[in-house]
Order: structure tokens, then C-alpha cells, then sequence
């Protein structure tokens, strides 16, 4: 049978593709953080007489059921989940205020941050951050108008992003608010906020901002931590200290994969928040290096994909390549700045490469989600190219002599 208008319309139509280098940087960081969490967990985990690959099995179970978001994130078009944007918000407040209700809000370490699903828990924040990158997209494509020349154009959703914080830091997380922050004022700014705009609330909202900081004092005891951890090595500068002294010991190469001595109950958290000390003690300057790279490569591509989207007029597409690849990078920095004693402690895991359920299955939805807005943009760009093709060919046609067209 011969193929019908529309099937020989869509094959010769624009295609779009998913990036090949954010597919090799998503890759890349997965495999290291399948190899890295291995090596820092079995101590852990052989102590704790639970089997020495526990950890290991969770974090493979959790990146299969995010590996199956991302592909569902890869198929769905992007004009459909703009459309649901303001409910998806709706149900992420919800879904964070549930987390004081007793019975369905769980406290573990004296934060409330965690939904009791019955045979596991997940931590809304870690969606609440892919809502938050999706409804700002939105935002920024209904009132560009507004952000560009109006005050309240950018208030708005700093707003918004107020609300989410105020819960944030009555759970207590302190970290994941700061994250939000940071990101919803990148957006805006990559959404034509003027600077005069944004330093302005940045002034007015620093006082409030130092005052939450400092308005706990295990906040302030992890500040002073940070600023000399030697002081208190055997309490408050201890994981700090223990992360210091695993990065020292692995020089330029390391020690050796598997042969880190630190994660052997010297270092807290050494499978999630400290999984970089371990890389730096086992694979050395050389394997810290190479996880900043792949970072690197990974929101670099992001950003520039968001750039040539808002220029083909994906707007939306564009924006949601800023947001993912802002909120994978600055948790990346901030997470490796812990780790490396320039931040003070945030509790932040490292994307893709730390152990977890919640953080790794969210981030493989929100990397998802990046991947089908770059396939968005190169379908577009393919559609502009053949315009652009099509066009030349009918000036050269109509350029032809009347003898070339009898």
C-alpha cells in the first residue's frame, strides 16, 4: 500500500532529535554514580548487616523507575504540559503542606520533610522543583511583555517562589530554599527582568534572608563550622573535617577505586551528601575534575540549547532548557562546594551520582523533560531550515528564464 498525504507529510516534514552531548553527559554521570555509590556504600551498608549491595540495589531500582519518567518526559509534548502548569503548581503547594499532617507527614532527624507512601517515602521539594522550572516557563511566556517593562511582572513569581520557601524553612530546609531562589531569579533574569529590578529586591529581601539563616542555631553553628572546622573536629566540624582529610589522601590519582579508608565509618553520608570526598580520595584530583567536566558540558548544553530555542521562537522549550540546566548546576555547586569545604553544609545530594529515591528519580524526570525541549528546538531549527531551503528554491525557480520553465 502506498503511504497516505498525512504519513509522507510527517516523514518529510521537520524532525526533531534528542541532543547527543546531553545524552553522553547524562550518561556519563550516571555510570560514575552507579560505580561511586558501589565503592562508598558496601561499608556502610555491611555494617549495618543489611547486605553489602543494598544501597547499591536501591539507587539501581530508583534509577530505573527515573529512567522510566524520563522516557515518559521525553515523549510528551511540551505544549501539554505548559497547558497544566498552574495545576501542576496547585498540587505541589499541596503536596508540600501535607507534609505536616500527622499520619502522612513523616519526621526523620527532626525535619519534616518527607510523605509516608506506605512501602516507601518520597520528598515533595524534589518535585516541587521541576513544577516550579515548568510553571516559571509558563510565566515567562504569558507575561514577557510585563517581565521585560514592569516591576510586577518580576514580583510575581518571586512571589510565588516566597510561598514555596515558607514552607521550605518551616520543615527545615534551608538549602533547597536557597536553591529555589536562585533559580526562579535566573529565569526571570533570562527572561528580559531588568537588573535595576532584581537588585532591588535582592536588597530588600537579604536582611530577611540573613535573618532565617540565622534565626536556628543549628544554622549558625554549621556557619561558624564552615569558617573553621578544625576548631571542633570531633563534633560539629567532623564531617567537614573527615571530607577535608579523604580529599587530601587522594592527591592527583587517588588511592584507588574501592580502597577509600574515610568512608569506613569515618565519613557521614558517604554514599549521598559525601559521595564527592570519596571519588576525591579514591580517583583524586583527576576524578573530581572529570565529574565538574561532565557538569560542566551538561548545563553548558542546556543553556545554549535554551538560547537557541528562545531565538527559533520555542519559548517555553528555551525556558525550561534554563531552568532544568540552572537547578542541575547550582545544586552540582553546591554540593560539590560542601564537599570541598568552600559552602558550608546544605545537605544537597549531587545529582545522577549520589545515592537516593526521591532526588534520583526527580532528576531523571526533570533531565526528561530537558531532553524533549532540545528535541523541540532541533525540530525547529530543522523546520527553519527547510523554510529557508524552500524559499531559495522558488526565487532560483523564479529567477529562471520563461524558455527554462516551457
Amino acid at each position: 500500500m502506498f503511504p497516505s498525504s498525512q504519513q509522507a507529510k510527517r516523514r518529510e516534514g521537520p524532525r526533531g532529535r534528542y541532543d547527543p552531548v546531553l545524552l553522553l553527559a547524562i550518561v556519563a554521570l550516571v555510570s560514575i554514580g552507579i560505580v561511586m555509590v558501589a565503592s562508598a556504600s558496601i561499608a556502610v551498608a555491611d555494617g549495618k548487616h543489611i547486605g553489602a549491595f543494598y544501597y547499591l540495589k536501591r539507587h539501581l531500582l530508583f534509577l530505573g523507575l527515573g529512567t522510566v519518567l524520563a522516557v515518559i518526559a521525553m515523549r510528551v509534548e511540551l505544549k501539554f504540559v505548559e497547558k497544566f502548569s498552574m495545576p501542576l503548581m496547585l498540587l505541589g503547594m499541596a503536596t508540600m503542606l501535607a507534609v505536616f499532617l500527622p499520619g502522612i507527614g513523616m519526621r526523620i532527624n527532626g525535619a519534616r520533610r518527607w510523605l509516608n507512601l506506605g512501602v516507601t517515602s518520597f520528598q515533595p521539594v524534589e518535585a516541587i522543583k521541576l513544577i516550579m522550572i515548568v510553571y516559571l516557563a509558563s510565566y515567562l511566556v504569558r507575561h514577557k511583555q510585563a517581565v521585560e517593562r514592569k516591576l510586577f511582572g518580576t514580583v510575581n513569581p518571586l512571589v510565588v517562589a516566597g510561598l514555596l520557601v515558607i514552607s521550605l524553612l518551616l520543615q527545615p530546609d534551608f538549602g533547597s530554599s536557597a536553591l529555589i531562589i536562585a533559580v526562579t531569579v535566573g529565569m526571570i533574569w533570562l527572561g528580559g527582568a531588568r537588573m535595576r529590578y532584581l537588585f532591588g529586591m535582592a536588597a530588600a529581601a537579604a536582611p530577611l534572608l540573613a535573618a532565617a539563616a540565622l534565626s536556628e542555631n543549628y544554622r549558625v553553628r554549621r556557619l561558624m563550622t564552615f569558617l573553621d572546622p578544625w576548631k571542633d573536629p570531633f563534633n560539629d566540624g567532623f564531617q567537614l573535617t573527615q571530607a577535608l582529610i579523604a580529599i587530601g589522601r587522594g592527591e592527583w590519582t587517588g588511592v584507588g577505586l574501592g580502597e577509600s579508608v574515610q568512608k569506613l565509618f569515618y565519613l557521614p553520608e558517604a554514599h549521598t551528601d559525601f559521595i564527592l570526598a570519596v571519588i576525591g580520595e579514591e580517583l583524586g584530583l583527576f576524578g573530581i575534575v572529570l565529574v565538574l567536566a561532565l557538569f560542566a558540558l551538561l548545563v553548558g548544553r542546556g543553556l545554549m540549547l535554551g538560547l537557541r530555542g528562545v531565538e527559533l521562537g520555542q519559548h517555553f522549550a528555551g525556558y525550561v532548557a534554563f531552568g532544568v540546566s540552572l537547578m542541575i548546576g547550582l545544586q552540582a555547586i553546591v554540593s560539590a562546594g560542601v564537599n570541598l569545604g568552600v559552602l558550608p553544609t546544605k545537605g544537597l545530594t549531587l545529582p545522577l551520582i549520589s545515592s537516593g529515591g526521591s532526588s534520583v528519580m526527580m532528576t531523571c524526570a526533570m533531565l526528561g523533560v530537558l531532553l524533549r525541549a532540545g528535541y523541540e528546538i532541533h525540530r525547529a531549527g530543522d523546520a527553519r531550515r527547510m523554510a529557508v531551503r524552500n524559499e531559495s528554491a522558488r526565487v532560483a525557480e523564479a529567477d529562471l528564464p520563461e524558455e527554462a520553465h516551457a
